[in-house]
């Protein structure tokens, strides 16, 4: 199989190993994935964010390939058992492809939206393990245990860690895609970084906590890539996770199923909403052909049909959203960001919702958005010199030891437009 694609450009699976990619490519469960949007509603901030979670799996896989040769021209540092055989190779690149299956409509603003249902990635194991789904039976026809393999992988878990950790990890073939990809179809370049200089820097080292083989980065001449790949993490959600416009859809979102699933569990079930919909909302669960059934396309029309029902804040917001006028938001800095001034903050817009007549609960809201800037405690990539053992990224790098544990966070007023003059007056 050969492909374009505009981040990676020619995109190839033509060995006896990759061919588990395109049958699973095939598949009902993977295809679905063409249907939901990568970056949720973040296209009613950047409109060229259309990209999906297929042409991102696409890409996850690709660059487990690039992984992949990288590891086969360096593991002569390895024992035999901790080599990458052809067997382990394909269930890397099933668990790439693979990692988002789970992902219902609007990709993670689904799973925040219903807190009440399972995480994506336990979804994707329910996919990968049911008997019954393409996806399955494709992964049996090659051996009986791969399965069980792959959802192991994407769990994190596998006999040869590294392998594990480029599947889900600090540095792994996900970030590494999904950083360039949103970069390039947001216009933005703040995610942009030298993967190829990053893949040709790593090698092993042994990880001091087991002793067992771990990727490394190859100092210091990849010291520049992977800080760059770090501070392309931290960019894109300063930039463009964190945007004020995709916070507040987001935030009116979750308004809209929390009021849905008042309604549903009081008996009334307003029409238009599909089956796993309501069933997720009454019980956090569904079977897997209903949630197999619902993307971005059957969810905007649900939201459509919504927005004429007959409770009045289910269809107001349903019919804001749906036409893109979207709630506003007033970042709050210094005194007012600590926790009893947005406490303050947000009590002071409360009472602006009530004098006119709306309810605060759900046409005021408060957004802290954060992330860490550099996660040391999450087993990254150790540094190796040409002398000397292997040093973890903090201590060798100036510009991560700084931002190692450091928490980045942007916290909003998330409000009804005709509100906004009123809040801004009623604040200091």
């Amino acid at each position: 199989m050969i492909l374009r694609d505009p981040v990676h450009g020619l995109v190839t699976f033509e060995s006896a190993e990759e061919s588990i990619v395109p049958s699973l490519l095939e598949t009902q469960e993977v295809q679905r994935l063409r249907r939901i949007r990568q970056m949720g509603l973040a296209s009613l901030a950047y409109p060229g964010a259309d990209h999906t979670r297929f042409s991102h799996a696409i890409g996850a896989a690709h660059v487990m390939t690039r992984l992949l040769r990288r590891l086969r021209a360096i593991e002569d540092e390895l024992p035999p058992e901790e080599r990458v055989t052809e067997e382990r190779a394909r269930e890397a690149l099933a668990g790439a492809l693979l990692h988002d299956l789970g992902h219902g409509p609007f990709s993670h603003v689904f799973e925040e939206a219903l807190p009440e249902t399972r995480r994506h990635e336990l979804w994707t194991e329910r996919f990968v393990l049911d008997p019954d789904t393409e996806v399955h039976r494709v992964l049996s026809r090659y051996d009986s245990s791969l399965p069980q393999r792959v959802a192991d992988l994407v769990r994190g878990e596998h006999p040869i860690t590294f392998l594990a950790r480029a599947v889900s990890g600090t540095f792994d073939v996900d970030r590494c895609d999904y950083l360039l990809r949103d970069a390039h179809f947001t216009g933005v370049g703040y995610g942009k970084f030298d993967l190829d200089w990053l893949l040709r820097s790593l090698r092993f080292g042994v990880r001091p906590s087991s002793g067992a083989p771990a990727l490394a980065i190859d100092g210091p001449k990849g010291m520049q890539a992977i800080e760059s790949f770090i501070l392309a993490r931290l960019f894109m959600f300063q930039q463009v996770y964190f945007h004020k416009t995709e916070r507040a859809s987001e935030w009116m979102l979750r308004c809209i199923f929390v009021r849905l699933r008042e309604l549903l569990l009081d008996g009334s079930e307003p029409a238009g909403v599909p089956p796993a919909i309501a069933a997720l909302s009454r019980t956090g669960d569904t079977d897997l052909g209903a949630y197999l059934a619902v993307d971005d396309g059957v969810l905007w029309v649900a939201l459509s049909q919504l927005g004429g029902c007959r409770d009045r804040i289910l269809s107001t917001l349903s019919r804001r959203l749906v036409s893109r006028k979207l709630f506003k938001t007033l970042e709050l800095f210094g005194e007012n960001a600590s926790p009893a001034g947005r406490s303050s903050a947000l009590e002071r817009a409360r009472d602006v919702a009530r004098k006119r007549g709306l309810d605060p609960d759900v046409f005021v809201g408060l957004d802290a958005a954060s992330t860490l800037a550099f996660d040391a405690g999450d087993d990254p990539p150790m540094v190796v010199f040409p002398s000397g053992a292997p040093r973890p990224l903090a201590e060798v790098s100036f510009l991560l030891g700084r931002l190692a544990g450091q928490r980045v966070e942007r916290v909003r007023l998330v409000f009804a437009p005709e509100l906004r003059d009123d809040i801004r007056r009623a604040l200091p």
